[in-house]
């Protein structure tokens, strides 16, 4: 039988230009660019053998998306969508997941999981574990929060926030706060060390060999660390420290301490060395409010980077641990960079308190 003739390919500018795009182009797709060849071959006036032949693909090929450029253009030479398998979950389905999640607890337990919410709804686990990961849905987890009872608030937030975002010149603005009860823990068998595949592994239990409290004052504008270990933690302490801090800053310069409200920093033997000590200035954090303190920031990672995973035979060796630490930090400190304003912050807290208001608990 003879062969069938091919259809004329005849391109107008708009579609060479765009032909020539999609088979130039690096991005684009490999099976979209051999199209446009073939289109822009047929273009030239070569039959359907010719094409495959030039191009080194089946005649077939070649026929097919001839044929579909010549009815539908451009489009023919884009994928069309696969209907793909058919939902399973419908609609009302998914409504039900959501919630029995949100309004419900099981009887014996105090939050549901994938199974036991797929055992009450007669459905698949794997089918309540991706609707939860569609709507955000995490049942296991539970954060906590506590909103400030001090009567100061706003004012304090303000006056914290805004030494942060625009500090005094010709001054040096340091957070202080003081962690306390840090023990020195050796565990009662050694650390068996990471290896592929395994993680280090250590004895869940430890010996206690004392402990010791930590005074430290974060630079807002260097990033860097004053720390003094004692044994206690009294007003007395809390002294030396601030005599600490005054040896250390150039004469020239006021001091803005932001602190909290921990009764041994409001002594009368306090107040009178302040007095006698004129350019310090005292920045209280609202109560419940250690986040607007930026050394507990620094005190995180020092757990985290050391104390977390550290053992320590003895108090002095836990003390020459932490100032070894401070030691490093100091020699490539890193600032942190405080971003929200008084007014996002205060925002931000209304618009939870409206929140947790409005809500059926």
């Amino acid at each position: 039988m003879p062969s069938p003739v091919a259809p004329a390919v005849v391109l107008t500018d708009d579609e060479r230009v765009q032909l020539e795009a999609w088979a130039r182009r690096p991005t684009s797709a490999q099976a979209l660019a051999l199209r446009a060849r073939i289109v822009l071959a047929a273009a030239e006036g070569l039959g359907n053998t010719a094409v495959a032949a030039r191009l080194g693909i089946a005649l077939s090929t070649t026929r097919k998306w001839r044929s579909r450029f010549v009815a539908r253009r451009l489009e023919g030479l884009t994928d069309e969508p696969r209907p793909g398998r058919p939902r399973t979950v419908g609609d009302d389905q998914v409504e039900a997941v959501i919630t029995r999640t949100l309004e419900s607890t099981p009887a014996n337990a105090t939050h549901w999981s994938t199974r036991s919410l797929a055992a009450e709804l007669g459905l698949s686990q794997s089918a309540v574990s991706r609707i939860w990961r569609a709507f955000g849905l995490q049942p296991h987890r539970q954060d906590s929060w506590k909103l400030s009872k001090d009567p100061f608030f706003i004012d304090k937030v303000r006056d914290v926030v805004g030494l942060y975002l625009d500090p005094p010149e010709r001054a040096v603005v340091l957070c202080v706060d003081e962690k306390s009860q840090i023990q020195a823990l050796d565990r009662t068998a050694p650390v068996f060390p990471m290896l592929p595949g395994v993680p280090a592994r250590a004895s869940h239990d430890y010996k206690r060999a004392g402990t010791s409290n930590l005074y430290a004052a974060l630079d807002l504008t260097t990033g860097k660390v004053t720390g003094s270990l004692h044994a206690r933690h009294r007003a007395i302490e809390f002294r030396k420290f601030l005599a600490t801090i005054d040896r250390q800053v150039p004469a020239g310069l006021d001091i803005h301490v932001v602190l909290d409200n921990v009764s041994t920093h409001k002594t009368p033997a306090i107040h009178r060395w302040l007095a006698a000590h004129p350019r310090f200035h005292l920045h209280f954090t609202p109560t419940s409010s250690s986040w607007l303190n930026l050394a507990e920031r620094w005190f995180s990672e020092l757990t985290t980077k050391n104390l977390q995973r550290a053992t320590h035979r003895s108090v002095r060796e836990l003390n020459t641990g932490i100032r070894t630490w401070i030691d490093t930090w100091n020699d490539s400190p890193r600032p942190y960079v405080w971003t929200k304003t008084a007014d996002q912050i205060l925002d931000s807290i209304a618009r939870y308190c409206t929140r947790i208001n409005d809500s059926r608990h």
